[in-house]
């Protein structure tokens, strides 16, 4: 626990100030319960001298004289009804209500600053953590469910704001509050304090019993919410097959059964938190009893009616903030494993790393060597021995059937994985010499798979070479023949296309994505089915604007359309992780080869 609390405390560091001041006005918020209680068992003294068992001015022997002198008269006026001391009796009485509009202000400043920080610290911390995925390896995200990642990000960094907030406000005010209610009372009434301390051994074992309950519970329940997060992710994204398949009812009942499987260990987590409070107060009671019976037994003189109603109210006053003690003790441990998940996530250590002094790229002009590449998604092997050197300027088509490993071959150029032998380089210089942001600047991409943002059009085209002008935005639009469609927008450039471009047609994202990578002018460019999405004419159109972007540039073209790489300078034809032939689509013809006989699959008709 100390370990997780030093994390908290690190992440509230740059706010420590504000955090300070919240756990000050706490501390001093803690004080004037007692003190509110001081102040109506004075008062009453005052009001009802004959309560007292001695005269109240007399036992405030410490206190200075003018001091005394006023309350004597304050409490003549009380019970003779002195008109000149009326004033007096109004500011006596008067501060029960001003303790406790102090009660209020201290309270109020004490959940708001811890609140100012609590939020502040969970947004750095959610921030930091979605930076510190998006900067995971490619691999990471093959294995990791979206809304476990989701979840992670959102509620289990909630749980963290809540501690920070209303959980720290309970760690420093409470305790103040029991302990000196506690001092207040052993310095009023020691021996029946002592009597009903008896039974407080036997609060504290509610809070080992349940905390236990709570800790294995809230693990469960953090992992059953981020399994409702990807059942409604993988449902939204996939709504098409959904649909077409009549799959709503065994969807909706799975999404059911996690909610279920959630409702029991949050339940488990409400009866462990709540149980112990009803518990704690019957015990509580019974130490009155015990006092009671003390005072009902003593054969002596007894207690004074206003020291005794000292001692019973803050003994009732002394339950909550002992309440709320076993509550803080089972929030700390949904918190702990809570965070639990959040900082495993953030000890996830990328298997892409950096160069500690990374070189320049200078991919213009440079040619891209495959040296000895083996490469497999963990135990699946993809590439074996391959070697492959592409001059600068070139047309490179990679072909081949499905999972041969055409796609696995750019990836390792864009080094989304390294190879796990072997090398990529590019002008002799292995990848992992540089810097992967300076290494992607050089690659444009466009795949098959369009990935589009809930954005403009305009800034969709933009993130290609982010700042760049509206006419060069234009420019691209043009070149992958995409003015028209966007000028038949009624908002132009500025249409929002909505999440994953679901406003547009696939031909019409696929040519956002193309006019992108035209504006980012990368002089390595990776064609991933480019045009696979549009129709004849309009795949004629931007084919041949993709001819004229390839001027100059090194590309590397994955096809399964074979129709679009006849003009490639080289073909590599790839078969279970290995190239199998190499050359112009004429010499692969007349080889029949597995080039002929795929030429033949597709042309046959």
């Amino acid at each position: 626990m100390t370990d997780f609390l030093l994390k908290i405390w690190r992440l509230a560091l740059p706010y420590r100030s504000r955090l300070l001041l919240g756990v000050l006005t706490g501390f001093v918020g803690g004080l004037i319960e007692p003190l509110m209680i001081a102040t109506v068992t004075f008062v009453y003294g005052l009001i009802f001298p004959s309560a007292q068992a001695a005269p109240l001015v007399a036992q405030l022997q410490f206190a200075p004289d003018w001091f005394r002198e006023w309350l004597a008269s304050a409490q003549q006026a009380l019970t003779s009804g002195v008109t000149g001391h009326r004033w007096a009796v109004v500011a006596l009485v008067g501060t029960i209500p001003a303790i406790l509009l102090l009660r209020g202000l201290f309270g109020y400043l004490n959940i708001y600053l811890l609140q100012w920080v609590a939020t502040r610290v969970v947004t750095d911390l959610r921030v930091r953590l979605f930076d510190h995925l998006l900067r995971l390896s490619a691999g990471f995200f093959s294995r990791a469910n979206t809304g476990e990642l989701m979840s992670r990000i959102t509620n289990d960094t909630s749980t963290l704001q809540q501690l920070i907030s209303y959980n720290t406000a309970t760690m420093v005010k409470d305790p103040v509050t029991l302990l000196s209610l506690l001092g207040w009372l052993l310095w009023l009434q020691p021996k029946l304090t002592l009597i009903s301390l008896l039974v407080l051994p036997v609060c504290a074992l509610p809070i080992v019993i349940f905390s236990r309950k709570v800790r294995h519970s809230s693990r469960a329940m953090q992992a059953q919410l981020a399994d409702l997060g990807g059942v409604m992710s993988e449902s939204f994204s996939g709504i098409r097959v959904i649909k077409a398949y009549n799959l709503e009812p065994a969807v909706t009942e799975n999404f059911r059964a996690t909610a279920r499987r959630f409702i029991g260990h949050y339940m488990r987590i409400v009866r462990a938190t709540e149980t112990p409070g009803p518990l704690i107060e019957f015990v509580g009671a019974i130490g009155i009893s015990l006092v009671l019976v003390y005072l009902a037994l003593q054969s002596g003189g007894r207690t004074g009616s206003a020291d005794f109603l000292a001692v019973i109210l803050a003994m009732f006053a002394m339950y909550r903030p002992l309440k709320n003690l076993t509550r803080l003790h089972n929030n700390l441990e949904q918190a702990r494993a809570a965070s639990e998940r959040v900082f495993e996530l953030l000890a996830t250590q990328t298997t892409i790393p950096e160069p500690a002094q990374p070189k320049p790229v200078r991919a213009a002009g440079a040619e891209i060597q495959f040296d000895g590449v083996d490469f497999a998604y963990g135990e699946k092997a993809v590439l074996r021995g391959f070697s492959l050197t592409i001059q600068p300027g070139q047309l490179v088509a990679l072909v081949g059937p499905s999972g041969s490993g055409k796609t696995t071959v750019t990836s390792l150029l864009l080094r989304f994985y390294d190879p796990q032998r072997g090398a990529v380089r590019i002008g002799g210089t292995d990848l992992r010499e540089f810097h992967t942001r300076d290494l992607r600047g050089q690659i444009a991409v466009v795949t098959q798979e369009t990935v589009l943002f809930n954005d403009t059009v305009r800034r969709n085209i933009e993130l290609g070479r982010p700042g760049a002008g509206d006419a060069e935005i234009v420019e691209a639009a043009r070149h992958a023949h995409a003015l028209d469609f966007i000028m038949e927008k009624p908002d132009g450039f500025a249409t929002v296309i909505g999440e994953k471009g679901g406003q547009l047609s696939g031909g019409q994202r696929q040519r956002l994505a193309i006019a992108r990578a035209i504006l980012k002018n990368a002089p390595i460019l990776v064609l991933d089915e480019a045009t696979s999405s549009l129709d004849t004419e309009s795949e004629r159109a931007v084919q041949a604007a993709l001819e004229e972007l390839m001027q100059g540039r090194t590309t590397i073209c994955i096809a399964h359309r074979l129709s679009t790489v006849q003009n490639a300078d080289v073909i590599v034809v790839l078969d279970r992780g290995r190239i199998v032939e190499t050359g112009r689509h004429s010499e692969l013809i007349r080889r029949g080869g597995l080039y002929q006989k795929l030429y033949e699959m597709q042309f046959q008709g």
